[in-house]
């Protein structure tokens, strides 16, 4: 492939979205060694900023108050440095998040059938949106709401049961050709 290649030159931070399970941090920790960029969790720098932890936040301030230190704390990370950026799965629902990952980043959606998010999911007890009802129930839901529109991401990859290399290497060329076919669309 000619032109702009991910490997050697990401023109914006790479932005991964997609609901929990479906790998963010896993692959985006992959993405960033193999491009040479430091990796970046959302939700730790959320945490660093608030002084507390996500489900804290959550439970003494409630969901708007989290979404509110959310976007301030992605619209600053994408104003520096190049990164591969994992989002919570609740960030790309906001306009405004999703103005400022549009402007600043290029956004790829790690998308996940409800089979392999539930087992990722009950691997971990810190997700307090499963906490309150059937987590089945709860992924199904989300996935109703927010998957068309995480499919408003520059890139869509499926993110499966398979080795993660295996994932990482389908979503750097899924990158490659995003970007060839961006900057064709620039000279053209």
């Amino acid at each position: 492939m000619t032109g702009i290649s991910a490997r050697s030159n990401l023109p914006r931070s790479l932005v991964l979205v997609g609901l929990m399970g479906a790998g963010k941090s896993a692959i985006g920790r992959r993405l960033a060694h193999r491009l040479g960029l430091p990796f970046v969790d959302a939700d730790q720098e959320i945490e660093r900023a608030a002084g507390c932890t996500v489900e804290d936040i959550f439970e003494l301030y409630g969901e708007p108050a989290f979404r509110d230190v959310e976007r301030r704390v992605i619209a600053r990370l994408l104003t520096g440095p190049l990164h591969v950026l994992a989002t919570g799965g609740g960030a790309f629902m906001d306009i405004d998040t999703r103005a400022s990952i549009a402007e600043n980043g290029i956004s790829l959606w790690l998308r996940a059938d409800l089979e392999v998010l539930l087992a990722r999911t009950s691997r971990r007890n810190n997700r307090p949106l499963l906490k309150r009802d059937d987590p089945a129930a709860v992924l199904q839901k989300l996935i109703d709401i927010r998957y068309p529109v995480y499919a408003r991401a520059d890139i869509v990859i499926d993110s499966r049961d398979a080795p993660l290399d295996h994932t990482v290497d389908i979503a750097l060329d899924a990158i490659d050709l995003y970007l060839a076919e961006s900057s064709a669309a620039a000279a053209g």
